[in-house]
């Protein structure tokens, strides 16, 4: 059986220099003691999927609300593909998978029923106390709300996924970490999981609006990402966006062309800003 120590030692000898280590954590808010034979990262993931607040985004919109049927993506399933994507990345660049995977997981845990709809919704009726934002209710429910344990509230995560949660930075978050050293970029984990949940919702919403009706074949047609994925994919002239498996076939080229090349140019970045350890990463 492999102990947490070799796991361990096998991220500093596998991981890129960048990367952000298990044993170099920055550790939890309440001193607890270390698992026989699983990493802080890996005790954080499993911590996030057996809270009730993972299981309550079956029911959460991602765009269509439930009653529309279920071969439409809800907040569970997209934050599944999210994971998936991140750990690709992660894993293609050297990172901390788990670290990662931990991030994307947790990132959608604070939003409401009914989408952004129901966000903006619940922020008018509680403007008064504060409003709502779905970024802060996703670090309430980690700190606070879930209690899993007697000796504190919250999970207790490590300080990474926390400052993953909290300098999560899309166009539809705000990002709030004045108590994560606001002037640090987050950690090359932190940034593939805001890369991978953008990459998961655009193509997925693209595949979600055609399965629909609502967006039009012929002008999907015409996007210049729609082209390049076309461009990729052999036997496929006259395609009919109404056919499910000529969909999926595009909506799977465009995932692995974003993919790809979110790594690539991630990589060359890299390379071209001379970074070789976190320190120079986060400033």
């Amino acid at each position: 059986m492999l102990t947490r120590t070799e796991l361990e030692q096998r991220e500093a000898q596998i991981l890129a220099s960048y990367a952000m280590l298990s044993s170099q954590s920055r550790g939890r808010a309440y001193p607890e003691d270390e698992h026989a034979y699983r990493t802080a990262y890996q005790r954080d993931r499993d911590r996030i999927i057996h809270t009730t607040a993972f299981r309550r985004l079956e029911y959460k919109t991602q765009v269509f609300v439930y009653s529309e049927g279920d071969h439409y993506r809800n907040r569970l399933t997209h934050s599944i593909e999210v994971a998936q994507v991140g750990r690709t990345l992660a894993r293609g660049l050297g990172c901390n998978e788990d670290l990662t995977e931990a991030i994307c997981l947790s990132h959608d845990l604070g939003h409401p029923p009914f989408g952004h709809i129901g966000e903006w919704t619940l922020d008018e009726l509680m403007k008064d106390h504060g409003g709502y934002d779905h970024q802060k209710q996703t670090y309430r429910i980690l700190t606070e709300l879930e209690r899993r344990y007697p000796a504190h509230p919250g999970l207790n995560l490590t300080y990474e996924v926390l400052e993953g949660v909290v300098k999560h930075d899309t166009d539809y978050d705000v990002v709030d970490a004045s108590d994560y050293n606001p002037e640090e970029r987050g950690t090359l984990e932190c940034q593939l999981a805001n890369l991978a949940d953008e990459i998961a919702y655009n193509t997925s919403d693209l595949d979600d609006g055609l399965r629909s009706g609502i967006l039009e074949p012929a002008e999907v047609m015409k996007l210049e990402v729609v082209q390049l994925a076309l461009a990729n994919l052999r036997n496929l002239e006259n395609p009919d966006l109404h056919d499910s498996l000529t969909r999926s076939r595009i909506i799977r080229k465009l995932v692995g062309l974003e993919v790809s090349d979110t790594m690539q140019t991630t990589a060359a970045n890299i390379e071209a800003a001379g970074i070789r350890s976190l320190a120079e990463l986060r400033y």
